[in-house]
């Protein structure tokens, strides 16, 4: 048996018991996790292309193909060579750009060659259309001082000691005209329009220039230059990662396989991908707690999609776990906080792990949020005039922007809890227009609608909660 099978029959017999018990999930969490370091080299190519398939969108030209490479590779003494290009321009990375990188480690944990692909001259270009300012030019020192800060946060998932960094910018400076016309000639323009955006573009009058054309080409040369086995990208690069098979074969060479990954979808569940500008995302530089919290906002229905995303989790063991959902011997929520844990146990180990839902139970189990010592507060006699929405962005910081808080209360994750001694809780949930209006005002307003008088008030976004004072 491999050791990657090993592993998983440990982990399924933890699977078949109690799943809410904090000693069965500790032990599945370092069990799991270990599998971050496990090598993978004894697994057979079919396994290796398998394993890898499972997790992606498209695997071109086929799953069998790949086990193929594979196989002609280990005969002549090596490994695949792995290609994944970096965009400079990210300085706050989340779990979005981790997925890649969790692939690629896997990849390398099997022992294939894995390069990472600077794009530096093209981000010195910045947005070819200049239709955005989101992509401005850069200069040599934002770049290394991106990348660095791109390296550092996604370091948990992946081993930098054991890989080749390299910039675009090496072969495509020197890049002659000749040398440039003599490739487009081989390249059919239709191919370059077939990007949806580019032709909804045309179809509405909307013009292109010719650096966003060539921008694809710029991408296929690199796979070239570095004569690549495979190259992995988000499922929206896949004409881009096609264009690079079509370059490779006008230079004579074996094209590459192309390896597409989803793009995940955000946090509050609204169809979203994961972004930091819609405030649906969870920095890998996030604090324990705040990472826990997040994960356990989500919808049940993200829960396998982020299993298979962010953790090392097999099928077979996520389909137990969705069977024993299915047939009620497994209750969603304990599921939700094991896939909390996992990605705190992924960022900063399994004991903050453990610390994260015990003071998650802590937080959100009991009766009286007044038995939590950490609780932050918001004094309605300095901030009681100002905003619900202005008050959760500003004072608490729960949410990044105004229009986030309005979209957790469209989703009902903005609420009012009103205490009293030798009472149960009673919530208010308030509507999207209240997330407008005066803190103090929509307190007194739900008092009076409701119990009267309450010993605590605390305010309630999404899974974060503040204690009113000063009323």
């Amino acid at each position: 048996m491999t050791r990657l099978g090993d592993s998983v029959q440990r982990a399924s017999e933890l699977l078949t018991q109690d799943l809410s018990s904090d000693q069965t999930v500790e032990r599945l969490l370092a069990e799991t996790g270990a599998r971050r370091y496990l090598d993978l080299s004894d697994l057979p190519p079919k396994e290796q292309a398998a394993l890898i398939g499972s997790r992606t969108v498209e695997l071109l030209p086929s799953q069998e193909q790949l086990a193929e490479r594979v196989e002609k590779r280990a005969a002549e003494g090596r490994g695949l060579h792995i290609k994944l290009g970096i965009d400079p321009t990210a300085t706050d990375v989340h779990l979005g750009h981790a997925v890649p990188m969790i692939v690629l480690g896997r990849l390398q944990r099997m022992g294939h060659d894995v390069t990472l692909l600077i794009g530096d001259f093209t981000a010195k270009i910045g947005d070819p259309s200049g239709r955005t300012a989101e992509r401005p030019p850069l200069t040599d020192e934002d770049i290394a001082r991106n990348l660095a800060g791109y390296q550092e946060q996604v370091r948990p998932f992946f081993d930098f000691e054991k890989v080749r960094i390299v910039h675009n910018s090496a072969w495509l400076a020197p890049l002659t005209l000749p040398a440039l016309l003599g490739l487009l000639s081989q390249v059919p323009a239709s191919s370059l329009l077939q990007r949806e955006d580019f032709r909804n573009r045309l179809a509405e009058g909307s013009g292109l220039t010719m650096s966003e054309l060539l921008y694809p080409i710029a991408q296929a040369l690199d796979s070239a230059e570095l004569r690549c086995d495979v190259e992995l990208g988000g499922v929206d690069q896949l004409l881009n990662l096609q264009m690079g098979r079509r370059v490779m074969e006008a230079y004579g060479q074996q094209p590459q396989l192309v390896v597409t990954l989803p793009l995940v979808e955000g946090t509050d569940g609204s169809g979203a991908k994961m972004s930091k500008s819609k405030g649906n995302y969870v920095g890998l530089s996030s604090a324990p707690d705040d990472v826990f919290g997040k994960i356990m906002s989500i919808p049940d229905r993200l829960m396998v999609p982020y299993l298979r995303a962010w953790t090392e989790w097999t099928d077979a063991e996520i389909d137990r776990v969705s069977a024993r959902i299915e047939d009620r011997s497994l209750h969603p929520m304990d599921l939700k906080k094991i896939l909390a844990g996992e990605v705190v146990a992924a960022l900063h180990g399994v004991p903050a792990a453990m610390a994260a839902r015990a003071g998650f139970v802590a937080q959100f189990s009991k009766k009286s949020f007044a038995e939590v010592d950490t609780l932050p507060g918001v004094d309605a006699g300095e901030h009681g005039a100002e905003g619900i929405a202005a008050v959760l962005t500003q004072v608490l910081e729960f949410t990044p922007s105004a229009s986030a808080a309005r979209r957790v209360a469209k989703q009902n994750g903005l609420r009012l809890i009103f205490e009293r001694d030798g009472e149960d809780q009673q919530a208010v949930v308030l509507p999207e227009a209240d997330a407008l209006r005066p803190l103090a005002e929509v307190v007194r307003e739900k008092l009076a609608e409701g119990p009267g008088a309450a010993d605590a008030v605390y305010l309630k976004a999404g899974r974060k909660i503040a204690e009113v004072r000063g009323l």
